[in-house]
């Protein structure tokens, strides 16, 4: 009998420790798929990153749950400085540009801020601007204010730099990816238009102020459809004429979009009725403590020119009527269509469970990006592209689409397992 008993507890002594030995394996293998994770989301080398990622599809203990829920909630943040910090630079193809942020003296790294990005003016810099707003966002907020040649915010390397200093504070920074904020004054605000328009589903909210916009951007305007603006602009600009703001309502009103626009009729010593009143900020502030994203909207609605090929949201306009080899002779056209503002458009909506329906005005083919907040990927699905099916099966998630488009996007709200390409039938 002791026989027995003594042989009965050295099994469940040996069993104990085979199962915390298969324990401390996972845990390890756990740790080592997390690294690798934030090692492909991370690094800036192309061929590096494809490496790492044929590790990872080798794994055949690499799940997608797994790995959204490592992206989503286990990226670690370390302590960082605090305050004002100026003479920061970010790099856009090779060539640097100023960054002045400013962090809550409070930051802690376990919490998720709002981003609020500012873009300045002619003759300005971020670090002027800095100074203007960090005393007003008060403890719960990143500021980041670049700094672009002449404020040309409306030129495409000026668009390049506002994504990548998005990307740079948040690798250094923990910020909630459902409340970045884009902001400008005049032509700052000229760019909070035409950079929040094109990347609309990165956003918040934006907050252009005394600025416009050239009749032929106009179009861009229903890319706001799940994104709300606040519009502040003096009655008395004499540099960017009130009547640009008030044009913009009344389309943004005829689409039936979420502003709020503010109208002050106050003049500055030095700028006239061309400056952001120090009065409207809280305000706005507030109007930032109330928006939140949604990274997921059940409809997105996106128009599109030909130099414009990212994703937007849970879609991608992969290829216009327009299209051709590139030429002189396509650049002409495309400015003259840009000039009739003759534009790509795609509105997409799921109608019903797994049911998608797209319309769609000069695409020849388009991409959705889906995952299983949007689709249930165990049923079939159905997608109707102006009327017509263009897709009726099931769809298959895959870990290298799930990855790829993290790496590309740095969102972590935005994560797709399923990439769905649909050719345009040509309408009879």
């Amino acid at each position: 009998m002791m026989r027995r008993l003594l042989i009965g507890i050295l099994v469940a002594m040996l069993a104990g420790f085979a199962d915390c030995e298969m324990e401390a394996n996972a845990v390890a293998s756990s740790a080592e798929m997390k690294a690798q994770v934030f090692r492909y989301l991370d690094s800036p080398d192309g061929d590096e990153a494809a490496a790492i990622l044929q590790s990872i599809l080798s794994d055949p203990n690499a799940t997608i749950d797994q790995t959204i829920r490592i992206i989503q909630t286990e990226r670690t943040y370390v302590p960082q400085p605090t305050g004002a910090i100026l003479g920061e630079q970010v790099n856009v193809k090779g060539q640097a540009y100023d960054l002045a942020l400013s962090i809550p003296s409070t930051y802690e790294p376990a919490k998720g801020y709002g981003l609020v990005l500012c873009l300045h003016g002619a003759g300005f810099t971020g670090e002027a601007y800095l100074e203007r707003w960090q005393a007003r966002l008060g403890e719960d907020y990143v500021l980041a204010c670049p700094t672009t040649p002449m404020g040309a915010w409306f030129t495409r390397g000026a668009e390049e730099l506002v994504l990548s200093t998005i990307r740079s504070v948040q690798r250094r920074y923990h910020i909630d990816p459902d409340r970045i904020f884009l902001t400008g004054m005049s032509n700052g605000g000229i760019g909070a238009w035409v950079i929040g328009m094109h990347h609309a589903p990165l956003f918040a909210g934006i907050a252009p102020m005394a600025s416009g916009l050239d009749h032929a951007l106009m179009p861009f305007l229903a890319n706001l459809r799940a994104t709300p603006a606040y519009i502040i602009h003096g009655a008395k600009d004499q540099v960017m004429p009130v009547e640009l703001s008030r044009t913009i309502t009344e389309e943004l009103t005829r689409l039936g979009y979420p502003y709020v626009y503010r109208e002050h009729d106050r003049e500055h010593p030095m700028a006239g009725g061309h400056y952001f009143p120090r009065e409207e900020l809280p305000e706005l502030v507030s109007w930032f403590n109330a928006q939140w994203r949604n990274p997921l909207p059940t409809s997105i609605t996106v128009v599109w020119e030909a130099s414009h090929f990212q994703p937007f949201g849970w879609v991608r306009i992969d290829a216009t009527d327009s299209i051709a080899a590139f030429s002189d002779d396509l650049v002409s056209k495309r400015d003259d269509k840009i000039k009739r503002r003759e534009y790509a458009k795609l509105d997409a909506s799921i109608a019903a469970p797994n049911r998608i329906e797209v319309r769609t005005e000069k695409v020849q083919r388009y991409s959705l990006f889906l995952n299983e907040q949007l689709i249930d990927s165990s049923k079939p699905l159905v997608v109707l592209t102006n009327g017509q099916v263009s897709f009726d099966g099931t769809v298959i998630p895959s870990l290298e689409t799930l990855l790829r488009q993290a790496r590309l996007r740095q969102d972590s709200r935005q994560l797709f397992p399923i990439h769905l390409a649909i050719q345009v039938r040509m309408q009879p």
